[in-house]
């Protein structure tokens, strides 16, 4: 087996896997008679389908590649105010677009000015406006202009909105944080944890043991407290696992001691497993919905020991081909997330419906990878035409 490198080129892979499997499990949802095992299980039902799987293993993901991000900033000799302007504005971005995104779920297109549709497009184009990465060879007046002009086309939008129903009218506000929403506070919290204890991998072992013992309390009843923005604090844990293990790649890396990455990976994972396992009686049995603990670890026990075979296929053997197909969803992965809302808005607008045979049963299975790999195809587009967003 060959050396690893200072680099985990496999978190890149592991994200566009996830990020194409998100597309998919959210087209699906809108497939019936397929099988449970694939759905999102019911709030109340002890148990979690593969649909459940994939939200925490994004939020690992973004844990992973923290300290690397982080590092690299410190490396450059970037201070500390400005390591902490970039955490802020990055984790504003996600909290911002995932307010909106949760206040199109209440939108009252009866009363509205803008169509849902129409509104969803304008929003999208505001946020690429707004955060795009712009190319160098841009005047810096002309980037200036153009996100300006995305700032008033959102605020403006946020003028137009009509929520709730006509006997109970309700403005923009924060229902939940979405998927966006609740990946900026876990990142915010953190970025500032790692920054601030500078990457001490045996301080973040026990901020992750003092968030993962606050969810486990939280679900026990033992626990009243409840972090503002985050609740028990089942994102944090799940980022926080993510960058501990990367942390500890690092460390091993460093030190010339990789071998024994391989062995830590499978007990970390197995341990995740058996620990969910044994605290799901106790906890509120597993469900996404409600954040318990046994869904946390479970899948943070799953998305670690997938990590550990993708690092041996991409960074040990050098697979990384295998999954060329998927590439833009690992390095444009917002830009990947925000196509199916102007996918689907223009389906709308154009009155497009698909055929019964694909939105139903295995049909509709196969159409659901259709669009993951049709929204790829769009993003990979994109990116030849240097259009991506960069948060």
């Amino acid at each position: 087996m060959s050396q690893l490198s200072s680099r985990i080129l496999s978190i890149d892979v592991l994200r566009a896997i996830t990020m194409f499997l998100m597309i998919f499990v959210n087209d699906v949802a809108g497939v019936s008679n397929i099988p449970h095992w694939i759905e999102h299980t019911p709030a109340d039902v002890d148990g979690m389908g593969f649909s459940d799987v994939i939200f925490p293993a994004f939020l690992f993901i973004v844990g992973l590649s923290l300290p690397f991000a982080i590092d690299t900033r410190l490396d450059k000799g970037k201070s500390f105010a400005s390591i902490s302007s970039y955490i802020l504005l990055r984790s504003l971005a996600l909290i911002l677009m995932g307010f909106f995104h949760v206040n199109l779920e209440n939108y009252n297109s009866a009363e509205a000015f803008l169509p849902y549709p129409v509104y969803t497009i304008i929003l999208t184009v505001s946020f690429f406006l707004i955060w795009l990465d712009y190319p160098d060879t841009l005047s810096k007046g002309k980037k200036k202009i153009l996100i300006l002009s995305g700032i008033i086309i959102l605020a403006f939008l946020a003028l137009l909105y009509k929520g709730g129903t006509p006997e109970h009218r309700e403005p923009l506000k924060p229902h939940w944080w979405g998927i966006l929403g609740i990946i900026g506070w876990a990142y915010l919290i953190t970025a500032f944890v790692y920054l601030v204890l500078k990457g001490k991998f045996s301080l973040l072992v026990l901020v992750f043991l003092f968030f993962s013992a606050m969810n486990v309390s939280a679900h026990m009843g033992l626990l009243k407290l409840q972090i503002p923005f985050v609740g028990s604090g089942s994102a944090i844990t799940l980022m926080l696992g993510g960058v501990l293990i990367s942390s500890l790649y690092k460390l091993l890396v460093a030190r010339g001691k990789d071998r024994y990455f391989w062995i830590i990976l499978n007990l970390s994972g197995a341990f995740s497993i058996i620990f969910g396992s044994l605290i799901r009686p106790l906890t509120g049995g597993i469900s996404k919905i409600y954040a318990t603990p046994a869904w946390v670890f479970i899948c943070m026990g799953i998305t670690t020991l997938v990590f550990e075979l993708l690092v041996y296929l991409i960074d040990s053997k050098q697979k990384k081909d295998l999954f060329k197909l998927i590439k833009p969803a690992g390095t444009s992965t917002l830009t990947c997330y925000l196509i199916p809302y102007l996918l689907y808005s223009i389906f709308s607008l154009i009155h497009f419906r698909f055929p019964h045979l694909l939105n139903t049963g295995i049909g509709g299975i196969f159409r659901s990878f259709f669009i993951a790999f049709l929204v790829i195809g769009i993003v990979s587009f994109l990116e030849k035409k240097k259009l991506r967003l960069n948060i």
